[in-house]
């Protein structure tokens, strides 16, 4: 039975390499452009590695509390978690950006003066998502709350992004083809990975109103928005989160 947490968390890692192999065997086919040729890519890939994240994320929010339930957690599965979670949160939103700044520029009449270095920056999510999490492993105050964003809400936002293109909510393709914002959003990301910011977590001690009315509403504007905005919701909620996490900073353990 000790076992069975630590196969929860391979399976989280399975999914985020299954994930990968979707980014990277995205069919591309030869379109033409101002009498030129150029590579374009078949999205419809990435949409199953989107999906691939959420499962991950499910799996990965069950492992512990197994764990913790069968009461047999141990310094191995935490260090398992987190050479997961660095694959499935980290290096995969990272290659799904790389992915969407790809295309962006690929809008561009100067497309073909586009070098990877332009495409570089989408791999700071990753190399950011493993300093966090060896942070997280050291860090003794992220008992109950966190400091600064965790992987699994970066893994999220980035993984819904496909997924609002595919349906173009409220014409947020449009921003998402855009260079400068997917730009901005890794840096945030980046940053708020690293952050000493006092973050909450959706770890219940109890069950009071008192010690969790932020945990509540959290949950409760989701249940709200989600049948309203669809995919869209995902970038909401996280906004909503850090937002929250800011005005009301939960309590974080002494060093």
């Amino acid at each position: 039975m000790k076992q069975v947490p630590n196969i929860l968390t391979l399976s989280n890692l399975f999914c985020g390499a299954l994930a990968i192999i979707f980014i990277l065997h995205a069919p591309e086919y030869i379109a033409e452009f101002n009498g030129r040729e150029y590579t374009v890519t078949n999205p419809e890939p990435i949409y199953w590695a989107s999906g691939l994240v959420v499962l991950a994320g499910i799996i990965d929010y069950f492992d512990g509390f197994v764990a913790r339930l069968l009461k047999v957690a141990s310094p191995l599965g935490r260090e398992l978690d987190s050479l997961a979670d660095v694959v499935t949160f980290g290096v995969v939103p990272g290659m799904i950006l790389f992915r969407l700044l790809r295309s962006a520029y690929l809008r561009m009449p100067d497309v073909f003066d586009v070098s990877y270095i332009n495409l570089a920056p989408a791999l700071l999510v990753p190399c950011f998502a493993a300093y966090r999490l060896a942070v997280f492993n050291l860090d003794t105050r992220q008992s109950e709350n966190f400091i600064g964003v965790p992987t699994p809400a970066v893994g999220f936002l980035v993984a819904s992004f496909p997924l609002i293109m595919l349906n173009n909510s409220f014409n947020l393709a449009h921003w998402l083809e855009n260079i400068w914002v997917l730009y901005a959003i890794i840096f945030a990301l980046c940053y708020l990975m690293v952050s000493s910011h006092p973050m909450i977590s959706l770890k219940f001690k109890n069950l009071g109103l008192k010690d969790n009315w932020p945990r509540f509403l959290l949950i409760a504007l989701s249940i709200a928005v989600i049948p309203v905005l669809g995919f869209a919701a995902v970038p909401f909620i996280f906004i909503v989160y850090v937002g929250l996490s800011l005005l009301v900073p939960p309590k974080v353990a002494a060093a």
